[in-house]
């Protein structure tokens, strides 16, 4: 193999380098559920409750709670406290725009 044609080695999460691979293959774990991004898609924009999401996206309201957990833990989606209710929402727009992306991807890619 010529030398300029190398390959760059990837970088390990021990190098700094390597801090933003592993946060960013962190990130990509936990929307890799079609349940996680939908429920990113219904909170691109807008605070919802459990409750709204299980209605939006027609599955058990313990599915919904153990994939907003996954988010949580990886700081995708925040909560606030509304009386007796709690909201959801994302923690940075750059969520939305990485699941938007995806499935526009996913989208193209069936399409061919």
């Amino acid at each position: 193999m010529p030398a300029t044609a190398r390959a760059r080695p990837v970088a390990t999460a021990a190098e700094p380098s390597g801090l933003g691979l592993a946060g960013a293959a962190d990130l990509l774990r936990a929307l890799a559920s079609p349940h996680r991004l939908a429920i990113v898609r219904e909170l691109d924009g807008r605070a919802r409750c459990v409750h709204e999401l299980v209605d939006a996206l027609g599955v058990s309201q313990p599915l919904v709670s153990q994939h907003l957990r996954v988010l949580r833990a990886s700081h995708l989606v925040r909560a606030e406290r509304r009386g007796r209710e709690i909201a959801y929402s994302l923690s940075d727009e750059h969520v939305a725009h990485i699941a938007h992306d995806a499935l526009v991807h996913a989208t193209e890619r069936d399409q061919r």
